[in-house]
């Protein structure tokens, strides 16, 4: 195996396209993967970087290229991009994010790929959680060899419910508030939404449920641990597990399995 100096080398930063509607907690969720609060830095697809205000300017007069490159200075070794768009059901921003997925996933050029695609899925509209939207993607959009995580965002909103479904049943307060969480995923696993997904032409590879990611509970783990699992390759695996400064559990993890299998 390579050392990861030299897969650096080859395949350059761990690049993730970020798909989900305007509401999905996209920059929470980053920002919490790149352990910061601050604003990513926008550089266009030469490595030139963009004056954020002008970018700001160019989305609310409905323009947005899904080429740009967002970089967290809190963490440099991941490079996102934003398909901010298709999900308000505009034909041309879907068509582009296609070009770039097919693009991005088999270009020669190793240092521009895409290597994993997170689409996020807000739980706090559970009730419309699948749009016509996710339904065209997973239909229509063919990924290649790079793995779709389902991000089911916001989890917290079903403990809610959850928690007021356990208080009608008769229980304290302080059960209610313990039992919740369970309780949120039996709600959420009786919504079939994670088979109605897998039920599509171009399915993902895996899920996520993510709460408190606005807390200082936030918990990426899953996410990370989810992601490395779906590339499959353990070049990828690596590069992946490289970006990892701050969750060293999940490189432990990671460095465990691989030694017992």
């Amino acid at each position: 195996m390579a050392p990861t100096d030299d897969i650096r080398a080859k395949f350059g930063r761990f690049r993730i396209l970020v798909v989900g509607r305007a509401n999905a907690g996209k920059t929470t969720l980053l920002q919490r993967v790149c352990n910061t609060t601050g604003r990513p830095e926008i550089f266009d697809r030469e490595g030139k970087k963009i004056d954020a205000a002008v970018v700001q300017s160019s989305v609310d007069r409905g323009y947005h290229n899904i080429e740009n490159e967002l970089v967290f200075g809190s963490n440099i070794d991941f490079i996102f991009h934003d398909s901010c768009g298709f999900e308000a059901g505009g034909e041309e921003e879907f068509k582009n994010m296609k070009t770039f997925v097919l693009e991005r996933a088999s270009t020669t050029k190793l240092k521009e790929r895409i290597h994993a695609i997170w689409y996020c899925i807000p739980m706090d509209e559970y009730h419309r959680a699948i749009t016509k939207a996710e339904e065209r993607f997973f239909s229509e959009c063919n990924t290649s060899s790079v793995p779709v995580i389902a991000v089911f965002t916001k989890f917290d909103a079903l403990w809610d419910d959850a928690y007021g479904q356990l208080k009608e049943s008769g229980l304290t307060r302080a059960e209610c508030k313990k039992m919740a969480p369970d309780r949120a995923k039996e709600i959420f696993a009786n919504m079939k939404i994670w088979d109605r997904l897998c039920d599509t032409q171009y399915p993902p590879k895996d899920f996520v449920c993510l709460a408190e990611m606005d807390t200082g509970n936030a918990d990426c783990g899953p996410l990370l641990e989810g992601t490395t699992g779906a590339l499959g390759e353990e070049t990828m695996q690596m590069l992946l597990i490289s970006t990892q400064r701050t969750n060293l559990a999940h490189c432990i993890k990671y460095a465990v399995n691989r030694y017992i299998h």
